[in-house]
């Protein structure tokens, strides 16, 4: 595994990065045209408002809540710079966690999504002793689902362009040997 990244859990005064990228439109582009109530989503840019009176409410609830949140940002080894955010989220079935990773648009394509795709299935397995992680997202990013499938994830649905991709305890262990 390489050591271009790691995870840094942010203190709350760190947020000020998640809104930052949370706002680029060019980052969050990935996210828009969707039809969703969820407050502050702009569906034409895909960003989400994240002002800082919901700072403390949102921390409180996501970071350091083992075992039904992992939330870190994605640092550069090189010069400790934040270039985007990874997280677990325990399902309400208690069954499986869902996944999110986001890398900041200036840093796309430099293979910083691999290693941290790679680390964060490290956490779901090794340390938060996950059964099945989820991620859901469009069947056109080529880009996305090639990094899924290399650390070993499945498709296993495809509902109106959307693929639905599981990793599973076994298969993650199975590539570990």
């Amino acid at each position: 595994m390489e050591n271009k990244v790691y995870f840094h859990i942010p203190k709350f005064e760190e947020l000020t990065y998640r809104q930052k990228i949370m706002s680029q439109s060019d980052t969050m582009s990935y996210n828009k045209g969707y039809d969703v109530s969820y407050d502050g989503y702009h569906k034409d840019t895909g960003c989400i408002d994240f002002p800082k009176y919901k700072w403390r409410i949102w921390y409180s609830n996501r970071v350091n809540k083992k075992p039904k949140y992992f939330y870190a940002y994605i640092a550069r080894e090189e010069d400790n710079s934040f270039i985007g955010e990874v997280n677990l989220n325990l399902s309400n079935k208690d069954r499986y966690y869902d996944m999110g990773i986001v890398i900041e648009a200036k840093y796309r394509g430099m293979g910083y999504s691999l290693e941290a795709l790679r680390k964060l299935m490290k956490v779901a397995f090794e340390m938060y002793d996950a059964l099945e992680v989820h991620n859901d997202f469009e069947i056109t990013r080529i880009s996305a689902i090639a990094i899924h499938k290399a650390v070993g994830f499945n498709i296993i649905d495809e509902v109106n362009g959307i693929a639905k991709l599981v990793i599973t305890r076994e298969d993650y262990f199975s590539k570990q040997s």
